[in-house]
């Protein structure tokens, strides 16, 4: 009863502190310390403004991160908490590239997500990170894992998402475009990752379905965790098992028991077996061997990471773009042209599926895909720890145990970086004279990170990308319903549109 009291204390305690600060908004009379872009209270410094601004953030920060020199910003918060958060491309490659060594993840947030993604590539670092990275470099790099993926893409458009379309087409039915997507990407990844098909898309899953269930729950929550004023509390919560704490424990358990078993039984399978999976490649590597035999458990946390990148980013890359081109029709006849010229130049009818080199050819949709992920990337900031002290490029001070967060969603928002035209939707700041895409710097455009922790599935993300969105443009008007204002977005690991994005559906004329 004693423990159980002090628990209660703390628990109260920390609720009552973070709702008197929830509700509180300083008067303009109490004095604070003006530093570029935020205002540093006494005691409790960026907190008030942090928590009155939090349920818009990234427009909040966008802002902040402007009006100051060199789009960079220092801050503290109670409890130690002190940082720099930056939308500075020079700062950016210092962080991920120059000084990678001093800026790793960290032990502070790595342990926010340890519960969910455990050890795996995007939740380690130093030599747990290195043999990971080493492994799914040389096999991201594999052509047959290339044509393995291409085949998954083509059989799922192909077999589910074109035929759901079209009933939706036929019955008048409002489709949530985001959930299918998001479905779409799950039973992909699950192919790639495991080689298992969950059937979340066709509705058919079961066992399945609840993984998938309780996986976007555990994704969700974990990242929750970010957004606490009160770090503490969080862990209070998880000590006593309560609320938001015990649903992740709970839906960690049924995404870890369905991963461990698939596991279990493609290592008994994976002497005779020579499937293309991520999964298969991993199993028998010596960077995840025991004594001789693969870790179930190292197993588990490299593909769970995997499914997360691959699930929620791609998900929500076309969810925006679906949008943008329905507030820019002029954008989507350019994409139509470009995949009608595409058409006649290799000889293919309409709706007949697309090669890897010909997609690669795509290159006006490729500039609008990466002009979306500019204005709404997929993961809009990153954070680092500073290990040692620091003088950035821009002559900012960041202190050993300091984070370093970079907004990619004000980095898109720049005039200093992208023009006065910053907030328009215009793909051809990516074409060339020649009609090609052209890719900026990963520095001032790191939807894909940069330097050594570059993301090694791009490739195979646009290849996807551009496979949906080129199958379903041709066959399909998408209309979005209220598009005229731009949707709400819900800060998560990932960026995801709040109440999805509902459309009716037209089949196009195809010739």
């Amino acid at each position: 009863m004693e423990v159980f009291s002090l628990q209660t204390v703390l628990l109260l305690l920390s609720i009552s502190l973070y709702l008197c600060l929830s509700f509180f908004r300083p008067p303009s009379h109490i004095k604070h310390t003006r530093t570029p872009g935020f205002r540093l209270y006494p005691v409790v410094g960026a907190l008030p403004d942090f928590l009155w601004n939090r349920h818009r953030f990234l427009d909040w920060m966008a802002r902040v991160l402007r009006s100051a020199p060199n789009n960079t910003v220092v801050f503290w918060r109670p409890g130690g908490v002190r940082g720099v958060i930056t939308a500075n491309p020079a700062i950016v490659e210092h962080a991920l590239k120059t000084h990678f060594e001093n800026y790793p993840k960290g032990d502070k947030f790595i342990a926010l997500l340890r519960d969910f993604l455990g050890k795996g590539i995007f939740n380690s670092d130093d030599e747990l990170w290195r043999v990971q990275r080493k492994t799914a470099s040389y096999e991201f790099n594999t052509r047959s894992l290339r044509q393995f993926v291409m085949h998954n893409v083509t059989v799922e458009t192909e077999a589910r998402l074109v035929p759901i379309l079209s009933r939706a087409e036929e019955t008048g039915r409002v489709l949530d475009l985001q959930d299918l997507l998001e479905r779409f990407a799950f039973d992909n990844i699950c192919k790639l990752a495991f080689n298992v098909d969950p059937g979340c898309l066709a509705g058919d899953g079961t066992g399945e379905g609840e993984f998938m269930r309780a996986f976007e729950e555990a994704a969700r929550i974990s990242s929750e965790r970010f957004l606490y004023a009160f770090p503490l509390l969080c862990w209070v919560k998880r000590w006593l098992d309560v609320g938001s704490e015990r649903r992740l424990r709970e839906s960690i358990v049924t995404v870890h028991e369905f991963a461990e078993d698939i596991i279990r039984s493609r290592m008994k399978e994976s002497r005779e077996t020579h499937d293309e999976d991520l999964l298969s490649r991993f199993i028998g590597h010596e960077s995840v061997l025991e004594n001789g035999s693969a870790s179930a458990e190292f197993l588990r946390d490299i593909v769970i990471s995997f499914i997360l990148a691959g699930r929620d980013t791609t998900s929500s890359a076309l969810t925006w773009f679906f949008w943008l081109l329905s507030v820019h029709p002029e954008v989507k006849r350019k994409i139509l042209s470009e995949l009608e010229k595409l058409r006649k130049q290799n000889g293919k009818s309409s709706g007949d599926p697309y090669s890897i080199q010909e997609l690669r050819e795509m290159h006006y949709l490729h500039a609008a895909i990466s002009e979306a992920m500019r204005l709404y990337p997929p993961v809009p900031v990153d954070t680092k720890a500073c290990l040692e002290d620091d003088v950035l490029p821009d002559g900012t001070f960041v202190g050993k145990g300091w984070i370093l967060t970079y907004d990619m969603h004000a980095m898109g928002r720049m005039e200093g970086i992208w023009g006065m035209n910053c907030l328009e939707f215009v793909p051809e700041r990516w074409i060339d004279e020649s009609g090609q895409c052209q890719m900026e710097s990963p520095f001032k455009y790191p939807v894909f990170h940069a330097g050594p922790r570059m993301c090694l599935g791009k490739d195979m993300a646009y290849i996807q990308m551009k496979s949906i969105a080129a199958s379903v443009l041709e066959r399909f008007e998408i209309d979005v319903l209220g598009r005229g204002a731009a949707p709400e977005h819900l800060l998560s690991l990932t960026l995801r549109m709040k109440g999805g994005l509902p459309v009716r559906v037209r089949k196009r004329c195809m010739d």
